[in-house]
């Protein structure tokens, strides 16, 4: 049995989950799907992959770290008048180093070149598509949970519901500008990378109406796109969201929602082997187990 790995890659910190679904093989070349967690629980590559481990998707599944910059949108604070700059460096950062990333996983993990998924939460899920416009690597399939896509529409939803200012600033409102996705719609409908939204029916940071709205920026520049709505606020996890934790019900209804994506676009079902049953079960290097949930076929 292969076990999970945890390493660095181009100075990125991960963990790497190996392909064990015993019901489903690969229907392309896609061996790797790369996953960015938040600002906010979960917050850590660990966390995350206990939180949405997508067991039944028969490749390998990275999680790799983004640290959460101090002046980061909640739940890691206003953080003052840098907060949108700070998050748009971030942010930008982590996709323009991710092309020495993914040579180096490729490498760690024994991988030919091909075509990725990526998947990100919240601030990771703004990596992810900042990945995808750029075109710099080719994408199989993406999906974007809960996406921090339009930080000037986040931030005025913060300040509406703390009832804290914020000061805007030249440097803010033009980092602002940069990171306003749904302007960028063109870059992200690329052809032959299907992308799913998911939205949080009672998510007050990232409202249902604006992945919506997304949504339909997308498929007007003719990108495939599906859009759901899972029973959740922003958060994957309880807080501090940094260890490994039995998933939530919130995140067992993102796991299952991208598990089914990912198996539809990325695997062909098989029979299982005769008296197997699917694993639930992950095991991190350290030998603790993690409960994948209930996956959807």
């Amino acid at each position: 049995m292969t076990l999970s790995r945890a390493g660095t890659a181009a100075d990125v910190h991960y963990l790497a989950l190996p392909p064990t679904a015993v019901d489903a093989r690969p229907s392309g070349a896609t061996r790797l799907a790369v996953v960015w967690h938040g600002f906010g629980p979960p917050r850590t590559p660990a966390a995350m992959a206990a939180a949405v481990p997508m067991t039944g998707v028969p490749v390998w599944r990275v999680y790799l770290h983004l640290p959460a910059p101090t002046g980061a949108l909640p739940p890691a604070g206003l953080g003052g008048e840098t907060a949108v700059v700070d998050f748009a460096e971030t942010v930008e950062r982590a996709a323009e180093r991710f092309s020495d990333v993914l040579e180096e996983l490729r490498r760690d993990l024994e991988l030919a070149e091909g075509p990725v998924a990526l998947a990100g939460f919240s601030a990771g899920a703004a990596v992810a598509m900042l990945v995808l416009a750029s075109a710099a690597v080719p994408v199989s399939a993406a999906a974007f949970v809960a996406p921090i896509a339009a930080p000037a529409r986040t931030m005025a939803q913060v300040i509406k519901e703390t009832g804290r200012p914020y000061a805007w600033t030249g440097p803010s409102r033009e980092a602002a500008d940069r990171l306003n996705l749904p302007a960028r719609a063109a870059e992200l409908a690329r052809p032959g990378a299907p992308i799913l939204l998911v939205a949080g029916s009672g998510d007050p940071l990232v409202p249902a109406s604006e992945v919506t709205r997304l949504g339909e920026r997308l498929t007007e520049q003719g990108a495939v796109v599906e859009t759901t709505t899972v029973q959740m606020a922003h958060a994957l996890t309880a807080e501090p969201g940094v260890d490994p934790v039995p998933p939530i019900q919130e995140a067992v209804s993102v796991d299952t929602v991208l598990t089914e994506w990912f198996r539809r676009h990325l695997a062909t079902v098989t029979a299982p082997a005769e008296g197997a049953a699917p694993s639930l079960l992950q095991t991190y290097p350290d030998g603790v187990p993690i409960s994948a949930g209930p996956q959807q076929d």
